[in-house]
């Protein structure tokens, strides 16, 4: 059986955008909300929602018990001071704090992850259920000849 460190990050995201689109609900300010500091506009992706859940679903399955700081700096990213107005050393930023949370709490109410007191997020056995057989799947659909090293 397939597990999520199996499948490519890229494809296993995109196949689990696509699963948790219909089960998540997009804000309305989530379309006008840059992602962080180091940012200048908002995303331009169509599902960039899904696909950040996607991801964080990902990362919690694989470094939990893990909290909203970590992940926002995980997310995070440079803050070029020689952008088009100044001219000074690059800084680290890290990533929106408010739609890491929203998201986690999101996946929460599906079930697919759960707070552990003190910890941080950790994922349940249904979120790793979905993980690993979306993983089983991306495998399948790839044209790799040597596939049955994950049968």
């Amino acid at each position: 059986m397939a597990t999520l460190y199996d499948a490519p990050a890229d494809e296993l995201i995109a196949a689990l955008a696509e699963e948790l689109e219909d089960r998540l609900d997009e804000p309305d300010w989530s379309t006008f909300t840059k992602t962080g500091a180091n940012r200048e506009l908002p995303p331009e992706q169509e599902d960039f929602w899904a696909t950040r859940a996607a991801s964080l679903l990902r990362k919690v399955a694989m470094e939990a018990p893990i909290g909203v700081e970590a992940l926002s700096t995980a997310y995070g990213g440079t803050k070029d001071g020689s952008n088009r107005y100044a001219v000074a050393p690059s800084k680290r930023t890290d990533g929106s704090q408010k739609i890491i949370r929203e998201i986690l709490q999101d996946l929460e109410e599906e079930g697919l992850i759960l707070t552990r007191d003190g910890e941080g997020r950790d994922i349940t056995p249904e979120g790793q259920t979905l993980l690993d057989e979306t993983a089983g799947e991306v495998i399948e659909s790839l044209d790799d000849p040597d596939l049955e090293r994950y049968a």
